[in-house]
């Protein structure tokens, strides 16, 4: 008797059988390849033994819960995907080319500094065997998304919205060369992608600010970032995560150039058995680098959050600047945290740190507004705000900030009534 066939080979024949991406071409056999080497991973594996992985099949469905788009009503370029391709009816795509560089399918002579450049490039340290099966899954499978350049000098004048809608277990990416003293918004929000992948290429003296906002995810969503950051440059991205069944966020930053600033942070709320990972990866190269992770989880019911959170220090590095906290909230009994810090550091003359808190609200505190007539979920609500707060200051646009916060005060809202 024949052995049974895995379903992600009869996946991806099918899918290679009509796939029109020719700048995935030569990445995709090697990243599939390695994705079936390493197999859906399980508690075994090192960087997922808090966050098992089960039913994720090439024909699992995804769903959305009754949230709203976070990013309605900002004024950007926007570009929808449903179910794994771009709506050109509803999509921004001619605005965005006017200002920037768009590449089809066929890709770009620009982009061979960017795709698969990142993603392949060994990781450094005791990292540098961890597997990482849903970023290759994505580069081997992705059927759509945007691929971008910024002129040098180009200030883009509004967002870039990458918008994700559909059932469909969609593999979508982000292709991205942002030039010398060039800067630019993307936002990302929806639940209409099983896997997001991302390789950001941010040359010296630019910037590049990223918002996430998963708080419409109701089954699963995997996402790995790529950056690289050069000379006087800075990244920031945030992402805003609430109640999904499984959500695993990977972000991988190398501090290319000296003086160059790279910030991750995290607002985490999560209610019945939702679980949430943020995997970070930061390596310093360069001299004179400032690395930030800000996480802030509040969790609820029997929910559970992950943080593993890696800085890497090379021996040329010195002068780096590592900062990293992660800290929960449990709003019951049966929420969970697990914190996994790190660091690793070769270079003599740096200034590192990391920290991992986990506890309920501040008793005092809540008797204090309750003194003062203010009712017990009001109170939990304005703590939790305050508490979230010191992650989403480092969103760079105080617009945007005040619109995570309503996001934050939505889901207490959505606690309080449930």
């Amino acid at each position: 008797m024949d052995a049974p066939t895995n379903p992600w080979q009869g996946a991806f024949t099918a899918f290679k059988a009509t796939d029109a991406a020719k700048m995935g071409a030569k990445a995709r056999d090697a990243a599939f390849d390695r994705f079936i080497a390493h197999g859906l991973p399980t508690k075994r594996n090192e960087y997922w033994k808090y966050t098992p992985v089960r039913d994720v099949t090439p024909d699992v469905k995804v769903s959305a819960n009754n949230a709203a788009d976070a990013f309605a009503g900002v004024d950007s370029y926007r570009l929808v995907f449903v179910d794994g391709a771009i709506d050109l009816a509803r999509s921004d795509r001619d605005a965005l080319a006017a200002v920037a560089d768009v590449a089809g399918a066929d890709g770009a002579p620009w982009m061979d500094g960017v795709f698969n450049e990142l993603q392949a490039k060994p990781v450094e340290g005791a990292q540098k065997q961890v597997e990482r099966p849903f970023a290759d899954l994505n580069l081997a499978m992705f059927s759509d998304g945007l691929a971008v350049r910024i002129p040098a000098g180009t200030a883009l004048p509004k967002p870039i919205h990458l918008r994700y809608e559909g059932t469909a277990a969609a593999h979508l990416r982000l292709e991205m060369l942002v030039e010398k003293g060039a800067s630019a918004t993307i936002l990302e929000s929806g639940s209409g992608a099983l896997t997001t992948g991302a390789e950001i290429v941010i040359e010296d003296g630019a910037s590049l600010n990223h918002l996430r906002a998963q708080t419409e995810v109701a089954d699963k969503q995997f996402t790995a970032l790529y950056a690289r950051i050069g000379a006087d440059a800075q990244f920031k991205t945030f992402t805003l995560a609430a109640d999904g069944a499984l959500i695993r966020n990977e972000t991988h930053l190398t501090m290319a150039g000296e003086n160059g600033n790279g910030h991750i942070a995290a607002g985490v709320m999560g209610r019945g058995d939702a679980l949430i990972d943020n995997t970070v990866y930061i390596s310093h190269e360069a001299a004179h680098c400032e690395s930030r992770q800000v996480i802030k989880n509040v969790m609820d019911d029997r929910s559970k959050a992950v943080f593993q959170g890696k800085i890497y220090v090379k021996k040329d590095a010195q002068k780096t600047d590592g900062y990293q906290i992660s800290q929960s909230v449990l709003l019951s009994e049966g929420a969970e945290f697990n914190a996994k810090p790190e660091l690793e550091i070769y270079a003599d003359d740096v200034m590192c740190s990391h920290g991992s808190t986990t506890g309920a609200l501040d008793d005092t505190a809540l008797f204090y507004l309750r003194s003062r007539g203010v009712p017990l979920k009001e109170a939990e609500a304005m703590l939790v705000a305050a508490f979230v707060d010191e992650a989403i200051l480092e969103i760079a646009d105080e617009d945007l900030q005040d619109i995570v916060r309503k996001s934050v005060d939505a889901w207490m809202s959505a606690r309080a009534a449930a």
